[in-house]
């Protein structure tokens, strides 16, 4: 599948939103995920089904003040 990655083409074998995560390394780590710039909530990560040529931005929240 090929998508892209916080602005970076990438050929990925996960089929939904969910699966991406684990593959990218993100695993049970608190982020933040939007699709085609739309914000997707943990709660349907795993129903939602990656695409070729979908987008997708995956933030982590960053410590310090």
């Amino acid at each position: 599948m090929n998508i892209v990655v916080n602005d970076e083409a990438r050929v990925v074998n996960a089929r939904t939103l969910a699966a991406l995560i684990d593959e990218l390394g993100y695993g049970d780590a608190r982020i933040a995920t939007a699709v085609d710039g739309e914000f997707i909530p943990g709660s349907r990560r795993c129903g939602l089904d990656i695409v070729d040529g979908m987008r997708v931005e995956i933030v982590a929240p960053m410590q310090g003040g």
